[in-house]
């Protein structure tokens, strides 16, 4: 039997490629192709259809990278075809095997009206059904030759300065022809039961029925005449293709889809044309399609849609209304979600379901990331504070080490909120409906006896291109189809209210869902990740002291700009621009974006502080951080002297000792620092005989995806910097003693300032790195003379707690891992925070010293240097800001955290400004103080706890109110919520540990006086 099932694999192969599909079309007449190359970006549509054309023949070369050539074909429909199918048949010159990875193309008709897109897997372009013979055919295809960008290898195709301009393509075939379907729908038969052959369960009866069946298909195929005899070919297969499912077979949910990366292999330039070319592809496969659903998540590429293909987006709004076109996801782009910040990842959902809402009416219940490189342990009261209650993600499937147990679960945040995810056992998020992706999806489906329902995203993704009527096709055989899982069209939402009420108690999850891949994207190009977080503090910064100034001077607050600037830094959080994986060109588009962003911020910032602080000088500073700051309140004030200045003075045997009444700091010879000794608790931070500020150099050869991972045989080999060009000392005019270190390393040079100021319990590291290594990674290193099992790293809303050892292989498996703004890992009593102003990445290591004291190394990551896909990965200059804070509470930590993150120079001014609110407890924190988004004039107050415990707080808001409520992401009150309570000087706040709020607060237009 197993010998019968192999011939006829060969044989259906050799008929099928060789025989049937070419039948499929079975006469063809040549079209007049004519083009015109635009001379550099894009074009209008309008202007692209007028410009003039130059006739070209098929096997023409074409197409520079990132060049557009518009391409027009002409012909006549023959009379001897009236009564019979017609298409169109365009082949730019694509690989089959590169689907949105390559050339391709937007049709429109003489008038500018979108038809379909074009790629490898849908060169098509219906004309007539059925043609009436003699019509006239005129079609324009905006042709983009985006390279093909092989995987790994160093190119210089990311940037187009440096691609070159050769021609990369040869025009294919461009006929007008019959087509069969027939033919065609003996294609989809015999592909789906000679897929389905290999997949049946163990039982010899029903393969030999599928096998013998094919055998006698392809007997009654005369191959010299396919096409008159594949309807006799066809009820060969009839039998075997009506036997049901048998009634517990699993049930796969289809969802059409085509995940797009906002920007990877490609510009976002380029990705507002993709979703062009994709989404009006699938408003015609609707049209044709009426069991066919498609959704598409990341508002941002709807609005791309909005401003740049107005035509396209019409009919995806009237598809839409029709419940065919699904918006998914409810968040601006598909984001990373490790590194966002708190409100940054709160505001991808606010601007995604807003947007949802305002255009299509459409109130979004689940996350949809089937991309994202890992999930936050903060996400799930994120997702649930947005009003949504389900995620969907695939990625988990590709970790390395550890399978991971469950496919369809409650997900629990750390504080507590649970969401009900599911992972497709599809394993895949660009399902082509192929029988071996069914039989996996109901093999490895890990709640087989509980539940029996999972989801498979199906279409081509990544670079475009969707759901193909051949997919469809085979969903349709599928649908209840012996030995096969049972295929259904669905959405996301029904998907989810399916599973959800058939499985009562599903399992629990607690903590971040890591990813066992992909580590190295928390440190791979770091200016991007600077920029982002500069640009979230900044925007902290524009909606505070705008606020206060709309509250308290009246002065206009500056919506719609936020709006945009929000929007513009949510775009750049998507899963491979923020980690680092994009070509050259998106992140050098991303570094001008951000300077952009900080430019408009800042202006924004100073117009609300001069308003608010009269003349623009004098002696009160701003602080917006949620704590007081250098004496300094929220608000701004005069600063106060912390303390007497620090010292410096000789070290025995080489270097220096800097020194305050909190801290003792020794230096030697080489710049490395061999003490920090605190004097309040008389206690050494460092274990004997290491050094700390310690930069370490390894070599970085992942065994693939360069940009994305970190192999742990990296740390096979290190490099300790320790010799240096340069160590001197002073006292700055801020009574402050400083170190300053210069080293020289391969091709690069490194800058170590060492800073103690006045009374301060820590100690400031700017490290500043000229980097021009290639595969290497530079960490920083600080050995702690500390026993800990546990530590802690901050995350939205909150911070989670690792292991320190490595127990299991869960534990191993994060050799790697994210914090945003602060370490923290102590023993009862005595504790050392790390923060910084934007790193990401870090490794922790303990050992065993001689003396029975553990040695606990903790490890920021600095740069790396791929070389695919941006062969010159953070080449230049950078500047990272660190801060070492012994003897530090986990409050320490959060305050120093938001301390370095927001001192950046601000105007001083002649009048102080008290904040809109007050807190009394610091373990309250305020996440944002803005305007309601309603433009109503309302103030919004955010707070999270942050110290991770239970904590109670009275807010007293200062400037004239009417009254509050509770309300979620989108500014909308919720029902019976007993968090806040009135009271007589504001409101009473109970919240659990990291506990999220949102507060909306009526503001009376009377203006109060500060």
């Amino acid at each position: 039997m197993h010998d019968d099932r192999r011939l006829i694999e060969v044989r259906l192969a050799r008929v099928l490629s060789e025989r049937i599909a070419p039948a499929i079309y079975p006469e063809s007449v040549p079209l007049r192709a004519s083009m015109w190359v635009a001379p550099d970006e894009p074009v209008p549509v309008a202007e692209g259809i007028a410009a003039p054309r130059t006739p070209v023949e098929p096997g023409a070369r074409w197409g520079a990278a990132w060049g557009t050539t518009w391409l027009t074909v002409a012909g006549t429909v023959p009379p001897a075809w009236a009564g019979r199918t017609v298409e169109a048949i365009i082949d730019l010159g694509f690989d089959a095997t590169m689907t949105g990875f390559q050339c391709e193309g937007l049709v429109y008709r003489a008038d500018g009206t979108p038809v379909k897109g074009l790629h490898p897997r849908s060169q098509w372009v219906r004309i007539a059904d059925p043609a009436v013979g003699g019509e006239q055919v005129l079609l324009h295809v905006e042709a983009a030759s985006n390279p093909a960008i092989g995987f790994f290898a160093p190119t210089t195709l990311g940037e187009k300065a440096t691609a070159g301009s050769a021609p990369r393509y040869r025009l294919g075939r461009m006929d007008l022809a019959v087509f069969d379907e027939q033919v065609w729908g003996l294609v989809q038969d015999l592909e789906v039961l000679g897929e389905l052959m290999h997949e049946m369960p163990e039982d010899p009866a029903r393969r030999y029925d599928i096998v013998r069946a094919i055998e006698r298909a392809l007997d009654a195929v005369d191959l010299q005449d396919v096409n008159g005899t594949a309807a006799a070919a066809r009820t060969c297969l009839t039998g075997v293709l009506a036997r049901p499912a048998i009634p517990s077979a699993h049930t796969v949910h289809a969802v059409g889809h085509a995940h797009i990366d906002t920007a990877w292999l490609w510009p976002l330039r380029e990705t507002v044309r993709k979703v062009a070319r994709t989404a009006a592809n699938m408003t015609a496969l609707l049209e044709q399609e009426p069991e066919f659903v498609y959704t598409m998540s990341q508002a941002a590429q709807y609005d791309f849609l909005k401003q740049h293909r107005p035509e396209v987006y019409a009919r995806v709004k009237q598809a839409v209304a029709q419940g065919r076109f699904v918006p998914a996801g409810g968040m601006w782009v598909e984001s990373d979600t490790n590194m966002p910040g708190s409100e940054a990842m709160a505001r991808q959902f606010v601007h995604g379901k807003r947007f949802f809402l305002d255009e299509f009416g459409v109130e979004n219940r689940e996350a949809w990331l089937p991309d994202t490189f890992g999930f936050a342990a903060g996400l799930p009261q994120i997702i649930k504070a947005a009003g949504s209650q389900w995620l969907l993600t695939q990625k988990i499937s590709w970790s390395q080490i550890n399978q991971f147990p469950h496919h369809t679960f409650l997900w629990e945040g750390i504080d507590g909120t649970r969401i009900f995810t599911h992972f497709p056992p599809i394993d895949t998020y660009n399902c082509s409906m192929q029988g071996s992706e069914m039989a996996h999806a109901a093999r490895n489906f890990k709640e087989k006896g509980r539940a029996s329902h999972s989801l498979a995203p199906t279409g081509f993704g990544d670079g475009g291109g969707g759901t193909t009527r051949e997919m469809i096709a085979k969903a349709a055989r599928m649908r209840d189809l012996e030995g096969s899982p049972k295929v259904v069209w669905d959405t996301p939402a029904g998907f989810f209210a399916r599973a959800e009420a058939e499985y009562e108690h599903p399992p629990v999850w607690v903590g971040e869902l890591y990813l066992e891949l992909h580590r190295a994207t928390l440190t791979t190009q770091a200016r991007t990740k600077q920029g982002n977080r500069r640009s979230e503090h900044l925007l902290r910064e524009a909606e505070l002291w705008a606020a206060t100034a709309a509250v308290r001077k009246q002065a206009e607050y500056p919506y719609a700009a936020l709006d945009r600037l929000w929007k513009t830094v949510l775009l750049h959080q998507f899963h491979d621009i923020l980690p680092g994986s994009s070509i050259a060109w998106v992140h050098r588009e991303a570094q001008q974006t951000y300077a952009a962003v900080a430019e408009e911020l800042t202006a924004l910032i100073e117009q609300a502080q001069w308003v608010l602080g009269g003349e623009r000088a004098g002696v009160n500073v701003f602080n917006a951080a949620p704590h007081a700051q250098d004496s300094v309140p929220a608000g701004a004030a005069a600063p106060v002297a912390v303390g007497d200045p620090a010292t410096v003075s000789p070290r025995a045997g080489g270097g220096f000792v800097l020194a305050n009444n909190v801290l003792r700091v020794a230096v030697d010879e080489r710049g490395l620092i061999v003490s920090v000794f605190d004097l309040t608790q008389e206690r050494e931070t460092l274990p004997p005989d290491t050094v700390a500020n310690l930069l370490q150099l390894h070599p970085d050869l992942p065994n693939s995806w360069d940009a994305w991972d970190v192999d742990l045989f990296y740390r096979n080999r290190v490099t300790d910097l320790i010799e240096a060009d340069s160590v001197v000392a002073e006292l700055d005019s801020s009574g402050s003693a400083v170190v300053r270190v210069g080293r020289s390393f391969g091709s690069s040079k490194a800058e170590q300032t060492l800073t103690l100021r006045p009374g301060a319990r820590a100690l400031d590291i700017d490290t500043a790195v000229d980097w021009f290594e290639t595969e290497k990674f530079l960490k920083l290193a600080f050995p702690l003379d500390i026993h800990a099992d546990r530590y802690a790293a901050e995350t939205q809303f909150g911070h989670l707690y690792r292991p320190t050892h490595t127990n299991t292989s869960w534990e191993y498996a994060k050799f790697e891992a994210c914090n945003h703004r602060f370490i923290h890992l102590g023993e009862p009593g005595w504790a050392v925070a790390l923060v910084n102003d934007s790193t990401y990445g870090h490794d922790l290591t303990r050992t065993v010293r001689p003396d029975g004291g553990t040695t606990t190394t903790l490890r920021a990551s600095l740069l790396r240097a791929p070389r695919f896909p941006d062969p010159d990965t953070d080449h230049g200059a950078h500047l990272f800001r660190h801060r070492l804070l012994p003897g530090a509470t986990i409050a320490d930590a959060v305050r120093e955290g938001y301390r370095i993150n927001l001192t950046s120079p601000r105007p001083t001014v002649a009048e102080p400004v008290t904040p809109l609110f007050t807190i009394d407890n610091d373990a309250v924190v305020t996440s944002a103080i803005k305007l309601a988004d309603d433009a109503s004039g309302d103030v919004i107050l955010r707070v999270y706890e942050a110290h991770g415990g239970r904590a109670t707080a009275l807010i007293t808001p200062a400037f004239p109110t009417t009254g509050f409520e509770v309300c979620d992401l989108l500014e909308r009150p919720l029902p019976a919520e007993t968090t806040a309570a009135a009271h007589t000087l504001g409101l009473r706040l109970h919240l659990r540990p990291f506990q999220l709020v949102t507060l909306r607060f009526t503001h009376s237009p009377e203006p109060l006086a500060d």
